[in-house]
């Protein structure tokens, strides 16, 4: 849910549009897709299958990348930290805004925990589907994946996103650890504590992927529209490319991130609120299982050098 300057300038592209089409002007051909599935992408010319961005990001010794060799994986898929536990069926939905040109848009992000599982770096996975709107359009749709180590910190094992701009993918920024240089980061830590160094939150540096995560404080109480939450972690993550803009994220105890807001030269302005968490039925977490496997059907066909070189999402058992 961290935006960098290239989401940015996707929701910028699609508020131009519809200022234009409001104006009278021109209204783009492709029409969106039905809600919840991925993007059309038949266009005359081909997207280029693997961005590389001009100048690929260092590892500054001030951020330093965590030891992953050194963690241990008895049981990856059983994600039980409190701040951050990934059940599947689990379905987070925020709204919020984001702003543009000054104008604040409409935002919202569905978060969905689902039953399958993937294996990276010889271990199995956590999938989670996730669905990025902006004023009700679907700017990005991503399949990421987590692991829990047995001492409870939640390991960030990479994503295959893509980027939407007027119902045509533009770019799928995908990083898995073990391919081009990237690297597993912590999503959150196992005991979370104040006045600690910063901590990567994975290494993309083919795709400019340099996010980190600082804990800055503890709340008694926050609430908002799904209910009031006490003891909850506020965490500032940050870029290595963008350093002085914070997206701020608060998680409560048993159910994960609840509300996000922003500090510092965060050009999007995000602010979003949990209004809707619930355990998906089975009808309704088939569906979403099919949808992400069809995201991830694509990622084989266009990311040869990434997602390609990887094994196919299973179902867990039941």
């Amino acid at each position: 849910m961290r935006h960098s300057l290239r989401r940015i300038l996707i929701v910028l592209a699609v508020f131009s549009t519809w200022l234009v089409s409001a104006c009278g002007g021109p209204v783009p051909a492709t029409s969106m897709p039905p809600v919840s599935a991925p993007m059309e992408t038949e266009e005359p010319e081909p997207i280029s299958t693997e961005p590389v961005p001009t100048i690929e990001p260092t590892i500054d010794p001030e951020f330093a990348l965590p030891d992953f060799a050194a963690a241990k994986f008895e049981d990856p898929t059983a994600i039980d930290n409190q701040y951050f536990p990934m059940v599947p069926g689990t379905k987070l939905v925020f709204d919020g805004f984001t702003e543009v040109a000054g104008r604040q848009i409409p935002h919202s992000i569905i978060f969905t925990v689902t039953d399958l599982v993937k294996e990276i770096m010889g271990m199995r996975t956590v999938v989670a589907y996730i669905e990025d709107y902006s004023d009700g359009q679907l700017v990005e749709a991503e399949i990421a994946f987590y692991a829990q180590a047995n001492d409870g910190t939640v390991w960030f094992m990479g994503e295959y996103p893509e980027e939407y701009e007027n119902g045509i993918m533009v770019d799928a920024p995908a990083w898995i650890p073990g391919f081009k240089g990237a690297q597993a980061g912590i999503v959150m830590q196992a005991n979370p504590q104040l006045n600690k160094p910063s901590y990567a939150q994975g290494w993309g540096p083919a795709v400019n992927w340099t996010d980190r995560g600082h804990v800055v404080g503890m709340e008694d109480q926050v609430c908002v529209p799904v209910d009031c939450y006490s003891d909850v972690l506020v965490v500032e993550e940050f870029s290595q490319t963008e350093p002085d803009a914070f997206q701020v994220k608060y998680y409560a105890p048993g159910v994960g991130n609840i509300k996000v807001s922003w500090r510092g030269e965060d050009a999007s302005k995000e602010t979003l609120n949990l209004v809707e968490y619930l355990q998906l039925d089975p009808d309704a977490l088939m569906e979403v299982r099919d949808i992400a496997l069809a995201l991830e059907a694509h990622a084989y066909e266009i990311s040869k050098e990434v997602y390609d070189q990887t094994k196919p999402s299973e179902q867990v058992s039941p």
